[in-house]
């Protein structure tokens, strides 16, 4: 998704890109020259999806809880994802 910044500046996931219309066309300045929107969008799509796969907690989380539960369907104790499985709040050390 495109965010305007400033006139012909937008940002395109984590990439600040330069955007310019000629003659109908919508062109995208990479490097030293410019790409169509088409090959811009073909060649950076999946790097900036994958970029804010990694950054999205919900996804991690999600993974986390799937584990659990596979571990869970072999038989293994059921725990929290969020909580470490060396710690118990049964143990917690007792204040005098």
């Amino acid at each position: 998704m495109f965010m305007r910044e400033s006139e012909g500046v937008y940002q395109f996931g984590t990439k600040r890109v330069a955007v310019r219309v000629d003659k109908d066309k919508i062109n995208i300045r990479v490097g030293g020259g410019y790409l169509s929107i088409d090959e811009f969008l073909d060649q950076y799509t999946p790097a900036e999806l994958e970029k804010l796969e990694r950054k999205d907690p919900l996804k991690k989380f999600s993974e986390k809880v799937a584990v659990q539960k596979t571990i869970v369907d072999r038989g293994v104790r059921e725990g929290s994802p969020v909580r470490s499985p060396t710690r118990s709040p049964d143990k917690s050390p007792k204040r005098a």
